[in-house]
């Protein structure tokens, strides 16, 4: 009888193209990778992997197997979920993503409820950017994703995922408490003159939406420096260089020397989790999106004031 963990390796390494890669995503080491494939030819009786130059590639044989791995796989999950949903009990274990600002905004509080009200479930969580999450849910290697986009800029979500929305954030404009703007209660963005951007690095959701944003307003950004942390970027805010859109979910308590502008029309980023629909019916994933919007709700109020 074939090894479902086996299965999953060889599958693994199909569809990332490399022992390393396959590893990484199922968090073992390559050469426990190594081991299964080794097992399951022996398994088998047939010839998986050879290799090339100083990586592997798979055989015919290995792409045939591949390909019954997935559906093998996809039933295996379908099964448990029908299973669990029978039971009606949140049990098991479910592993969660969340980009970096819901990981420390979010999740701290969503997944102490889940410990208080369901202790038997057991999670595993990453910090991990929306793009990464919606090739890992889709692809099953994680349960839940919590992403990000943008009002205007949606994000496109591929076939047999659902998702569910839980936080519309509003981002203002963070500027040095110099800046002639600093003491205005709101402005729009034609009013501010050319001066310089921080901003996320080129091809993240938030870099993307800034240039989008800020063009709108017929200018063109002058980006002089780029960190992912919305920390880092008001710190440099802080330094006189130049000025940031912060969401109010990832801004905490403002740096002294740095001001925070509402905009108008205020630029809006949505929070949604993502799963796969064919899991839906897992009790375990209803449970994380009930505390995750309850978790959020709770927040709505506290960012309005911010």
């Amino acid at each position: 009888m074939l090894d479902l963990h086996r299965l999953k390796a060889l599958y693994a390494v199909a569809t990332y193209g490399s022992v390393g890669a396959a590893a990484e995503a199922l968090m073992v080491t390559p050469s426990a990778i190594s081991q299964q494939l080794a097992k399951l030819e022996k398994e088998t009786g047939a010839v998986l992997v050879e290799r090339n130059g100083r990586g592997v590639k798979l055989t015919d044989a290995a792409g045939l197997l591949a390909e019954h791995a997935e559906k093998i796989l996809a039933l295996v999950e379908t099964a448990e979920a029908d299973f669990e949903a029978l039971r009606g009990a949140v049990v098991g274990r479910l592993s969660i993503a969340a980009f970096p600002t819901a990981a420390r905004g979010i999740f701290p509080a969503a997944l102490k409820l889940l410990n208080e009200q369901h202790p038997d479930l057991g999670m595993l969580f990453w910090e991990r950017e929306p793009e990464r999450q919606i090739r890992e849910v889709t692809r099953g290697e994680i349960d839940l994703a919590v992403v990000q986009d943008w009002l205007n800029r949606p994000m496109a979500i591929p076939e047999g995922l659902s998702r569910a929305a839980l936080l519309d954030d509003v981002a203002d404009i963070a500027v040095p408490a110099e800046h002639p703007l600093a003491d205005r209660r709101e402005i729009s963005l034609s009013e501010l003159p050319d001066d310089r951007w921080i901003t996320s690095a080129p091809g993240t959701v938030c870099h993307d939406f800034l240039l989008f944003l800020v063009r709108s307003a017929g200018k063109e950004p002058d980006i002089v420096c780029m960190a992912d942390e919305y920390p880092t970027q008001l710190a440099l805010v802080a330094g006189g260089h130049g000025h940031a859109l912060i969401p109010r979910l990832g801004r905490g308590v403002l740096p002294e020397g740095v001001r925070a502008i509402p905009i108008l029309p205020r630029p809006t980023r949505r929070i949604y989790a993502l799963w796969r629909t064919d899991a839906a019916r897992r009790p375990a994933i209803r449970a994380a999106v009930d505390a995750l919007r309850t978790v959020c709700g709770q927040l709505e109020t506290t960012l309005e004031l911010v």
